[in-house]
């Protein structure tokens, strides 16, 4: 299969005629029609139901239809990528969640600007549904996110650029701002305040790692939608939170990130991309990120 029977089956798929299909594409009818009769011979299943007049998608077909849009799209998104790194230039959409790439981010930036000046970063605030989707459909050439579980990165490249120790965040006038670390069990008895799990659902499956092995019900005082109301809730006296110490890039002087005891496992923070479509500058993005995962705190 060649790109040539994708697009020569979108454009009859789209025009429901041979004859025009193959007008627009400037090839014969004879030849468009023979080019999709292969196509459907070696998918197995036929695309289209065809009259004397027209042609219409069958149920299969409307589904291929999709895909090959797709297929035909990244094909055209790696051609306009690798001539802009050819010439010099082009952009470069990079995903990212905001607290657990606080410390990274910045460096990486730098770093990677020094080595591809022309090339325009643009970065994208988004979940890590968001993410994983904006990848596959390569409006995205890369994300640096929380590591996903292995069924979300079907089809995906997945490496780590740093890791993150889980910290309890208190206000600076709290008596265990004080302290060098404070137990799980302690941390487990205070009021809480955590990440909404329908918008965090990472947040979600790292309270039930750090948290897995205690017998008794966490006391969840507030769910909230975003670090800013997170860190005002702490601040405030409303609760405690569990945050990667990173959060401290985003939270400054306002609270104070104290180490729990015994550690739980960190967060493993990567780049997620697509391996097939990888260019020069994502390749080059994510040694930046590793460089800057690996400077000290």
């Amino acid at each position: 299969m060649e790109l040539r029977h994708l697009r020569y089956f979108v454009a009859a798929a789209e025009a429901q005629n041979v004859s025009r299909a193959a007008l627009k594409l400037h090839v014969s009818q004879p030849a468009l029609s023979r080019q999709i009769h292969d196509l459907e011979e070696e998918l197995g299943f036929a695309l289209f139901e065809r009259s004397a007049k027209s042609v219409h998608l069958t149920e299969a077909g409307k589904t291929f239809l999709g895909e090959a849009r797709a297929v035909l799209q990244r094909a055209d998104d790696a051609v306009k990528t690798a001539r802009a790194v050819a010439v010099g230039g082009g952009e470069l959409h990079v995903g990212y969640a905001p607290s657990p790439s606080a410390r990274v981010l910045p460096r990486a930036l730098r770093a990677f600007q020094a080595e591809f000046p022309k090339v325009k970063v643009k970065l994208h605030d988004l979940t890590s549904e968001e993410m994983l989707a904006g990848v596959r459909e390569g409006a995205l050439a890369l994300a640096l996110m929380v590591r996903p579980n292995k069924r979300l990165l079907r089809g995906l490249r997945f490496e780590e650029v740093t890791r993150d120790a889980m910290c309890l965040a208190v206000p600076p006038n709290h008596e265990y701002a004080q302290l060098a670390s404070v137990s799980l069990s302690q941390a487990s008895r205070e009021r809480l305040v955590i990440f909404h799990p329908a918008d965090y659902p990472d947040y979600e499956d790292t309270l039930n790692s750090v948290f897995g092995h205690i017998k008794w019900k966490l006391n969840v005082m507030q769910e909230h939608d975003s670090a800013a109301s997170l860190i005002a809730a702490v601040e405030s006296g409303a609760g405690l939170a569990v945050v990667p110490e990173s959060f401290s890039c985003m939270s400054g002087p306002r609270l104070k990130l104290v180490p729990l005891t015994p550690s739980p496992a960190p967060l493993v923070i990567g780049a997620v991309w697509v391996a097939k479509h990888g260019t020069t500058p994502v390749e080059g993005f994510i040694q930046s990120a590793k460089a800057a995962g690996s400077l000290p705190k």
